[in-house]
């Protein structure tokens, strides 16, 4: 039987790696390294295990329509072409009754790929503003806060830096795979590495400088850092006099942290926080890449803020070995215009959960900077990660479960577990048993998709084409060739809303009937069709460009990097970034809780049901260090409870050294695939990180709305382990 081989970007995780897949008998057989030796290396198990995920006997392969109670579990399978007119007519029903405004959707274009923002698209026409992702978590609201700064969101030149820190971001060969390879090479040609984290991560074991600083403080220790670089005159001084506003109130703002202060923020000695200040700020060419952690604290937006003050003032924007500033790829229609943001009404704008009391990354922020980022970037609407222009998730489940401000009642999920993805768990299951219409696209019967009203199976990246953009935070395009065909029943989600477009009115807007239609629109502008582009190679980037405001300015309000922040001034927050303490420990809580724990046989909460994968982590572990566990009569493979005051989750107790006494450590989206009949939404509420952390006033950042994973008050106890436990297929708790 003859075989072949084709090129594939990984959706399994959000890094994008290309890889080669073959195929045997119309089936995925094997995923290998890619042919490029420069490419080889970015390959994780994850990737590898591709084939068992898209050939699974769970996968799901037809339509299903709930039959029983809402989360009962019970379906009939329906044809694609019912399952669309019914959805149709239900949207219909919900939006004619409460207005387009009440219809929500969350995806994850991690996932996906194929969207093509063919959901905001369709969602702007319709005229509803409510589109949350967990990327509002996760890089895209990074994106969001650092055009406040100065306009666009930077990638770091890895190859070039000759100084990288890394703010509690820990990449590893089978996590973040590319990155790990490239802080590799940079140390190998004598690149210094700063790490921030509570533990002795990986990485930072192999650090020139590992700071070992108290969970959520990350905003104190910028601060402390600028501290250092301003009085010691470390800075760009020309770059800041002629192209940065507002540095005399910032350096006011930062006089307010001596160092003896930070010290006592932050627990790490003053003399090396002022070490690793001019160790960054004297390097030729330093980056602070994206990092997860500052993304998910009480003082996010001032921490990431003070991320690109960083890079700013000390000369590290848009240069050889620093942040480069990469705008649109002019050879592909970016997905910011596909969106087509500018059919959405003012009116409907306003509605968005969140643009009143949270609007950093919602279209009240984007309406404020769209002049400036059309002048300098050709566009108004600069949607960089997906992360800006989405409404609060928290604000929206709340909407789905109060009606406060407004109902939403109908709810639309695509490659994402929802259930478990954003705070307050138990506030998102209230808001999705008080819907009137649940649609879930997905390739497994994930909880969220228990609970769904229909359920669509979609396709995989072995079963389409697609050319990955990075959503345009680099100007990289990447091949990824389809090279099997997706089940009978599978849709792509371009397919889901160029057919539900149609049923609405919208099929002007929507003029492609296939994908290959809409990737060769995406590459007119280029002259260019999906084809020409497969055979001219797999991959290309624009040549870069580097001080590129000296021509155009960069896109805010006064055409500058704003260290004090204009468009926040307006909204009414502070314009200066500041720390703000997280909610307090006590008697009966008195650990510091971090949360997000990612295992590297898994990306969020995906492939618990690949046993290849499972194997390598078969339970979730809570982590704590071993004075603690002493203090607490617990050892190693106990099972244990970490409570709040909002909930619980159950796992197994990991003792490690490398722990910072006085912090534990929960994993992420854990829940039981193989428990599914068993245990209510198969087990979602008994090791689930996302019970744990409330998403009150007191929780959240307030630019964002931002809970504050990273840092809130817990205790440990020890239990029994779970009785549904003992028949699980994968042995959990052994």
């Amino acid at each position: 039987m003859s075989s072949e081989t084709k090129y594939s970007v990984c959706t399994i995780c959000d890094i994008g790696c290309q890889l080669r897949s073959e195929a045997e008998g119309g089936k995925v057989k094997r995923v290998i390294a890619h042919d490029n030796p420069m490419l080889a290396s970015n390959i994780c198990f994850k990737g590898v295990a591709a084939p068992s995920i898209h050939n699974h006997e769970d996968r799901i392969r037809t339509p299903l329509k709930r039959v029983g109670e809402r989360g009962e579990d019970k379906w009939e399978a329906i044809s694609y072409e019912q399952a669309m007119t019914e959805i149709a007519e239900r949207l219909k029903t919900v939006v004619d009754e409460y207005g387009p405004e009440s219809f929500a959707v969350s995806t994850s274009g991690w996932n996906t790929q194929t969207t093509h923002a063919t959901d905001r698209r369709f969602m702007n026409l319709l005229g509803s503003p409510n589109w949350i992702s967990g990327v509002s978590l996760c890089a895209g609201n990074t994106a969001a806060v650092n055009k406040l700064t100065y306009g666009w969101f930077p990638m770091g030149d890895f190859g070039n830096a000759n100084c990288i820190v890394l703010f509690g971001h820990n990449p590893r060969k089978h996590s973040w795979t590319p990155i790990y390879n490239q802080l590799n090479a940079a140390r190998k040609r004598g690149a210094k590495i700063i790490v921030l984290d509570p533990r002795v991560s990986d990485q930072a074991e192999q650090s020139d400088l590992h700071l070992r600083v108290r969970a959520g403080t990350d905003a104190a220790m910028c601060l402390g850092w600028l501290k250092v670089i301003f009085d010691e005159h470390l800075y760009d001084e020309a770059f800041v006099r002629d192209w940065c506003v507002g540095f005399e109130e910032l350096k006011a703002r930062v006089d307010e942290y001596p160092l003896d202060r930070v010290e006592a923020i932050t627990g790490v000695d003053q003399a090396l926080i002022a070490e690793a200040a001019r160790m960054y700020a004297t390097a030729d060419g330093a980056i602070i890449p994206w990092t997860p952690i500052t993304d998910m604290q009480i003082s996010s937006t001032s921490a990431i803020r003070l991320h690109s003050i960083l890079r700013a003032v000390t000369g590290n924007l848009d240069v050889v070995g620093g942040e480069t500033l990469g705008g649109f790829n002019q050879s592909y229609i970016p997905e910011s215009e596909l969106a087509l943001h500018q059919a959405l009404s003012d009116e409907q704008k306003a509605k968005q959960l969140g643009f009143d009391d949270h609007p950093a990354y919602t279209y009240r922020v984007a309406e404020m900077l769209k002049d400036q980022t059309e002048k300098v970037w050709g566009y108004p609407y600069a949607d960089i990660v997906m992360g800006c222009h989405m409404a609060n998730p928290s604000n929206v489940f709340r909407a789905m479960a109060t009606g406060d401000p407004y109902p939403v009642k109908a709810f639309f999920v695509l490659g994402n577990n929802a259930l478990m993805s954003y705070p307050n768990q138990h506030q998102i299951l209230k808001a999705m048993m008080n819907q009137d219409l649940i649609v879930a696209h997905e390739i497994f019967m994930t909880p969220t998709a228990m609970l769904a009203d229909y359920v669509l199976p979609g396709d995989v990246f072995t079963e389409r084409n697609h050319i990955a953009d990075s959503w345009s935070w680099t100007t990289r395009l990447a091949l990824s060739q389809k090279i099997v065909e997706p089940p009978e029943g599978a849709s792509s989600t371009f397919e889901f809303w160029r057919d539900l477009a149609n049923a609405f009115g919208f099929g002007e807007h929507f003029p492609w009937g296939t994908l290959e239609e809409l990737l060769d629109y995406r590459l007119s502008r280029s002259g260019r069709t999906f084809a020409d582009f497969e055979q001219a190679g797999y991959m290309e980037m624009q040549t870069p460009e580097f001080r590129k405001y000296r021509k155009t300015g960069f896109a805010t309000p006064s055409g500058k990097v704003e260290l004090s922040s204009s468009i926040l001034d307006e909204l009414g927050f502070d314009p200066l970034p500041y720390y703000r303490e997280g909610p307090a420990l006590s008697e009966a809580y008195p650990y510091a809780v971090f949360s997000g724990v990612r295992e590297d046989p898994f990306f969020q909460t995906g492939q618990r049901n690949i046993a290849e994968l499972r194997q390598r982590c078969p339970v979730p572990s809570i982590f704590i260090h071993p004075t603690d566990a002493e203090k607490e009569a617990l050892v190693e493979g106990d099972w244990v409870k970490i409570q709040t005051a909002y909930g619980e989750v159950t796992a197994k107790l990991a003792v490690q050294a490398s722990m910072k006494q006085g912090h534990l450590r929960v994993p992420h989206g854990w829940w039981y695939p193989e428990l599914r009949g068993k245990v209510a939404l198969a087990g979602a509420f008994l090791s689930s990180d996302a019970v744990l952390c409330s998403d009150d006033d007191e929780f959240l950042d307030h630019e964002q709305g931002i809970p504050h994973f990273k840092g809130y008050p817990g205790r440990i106890i020890k239990t029994q382990k779970p009785a549904d436990f003992e028949s699980s297929a994968y042995a959990v708790g052994s």
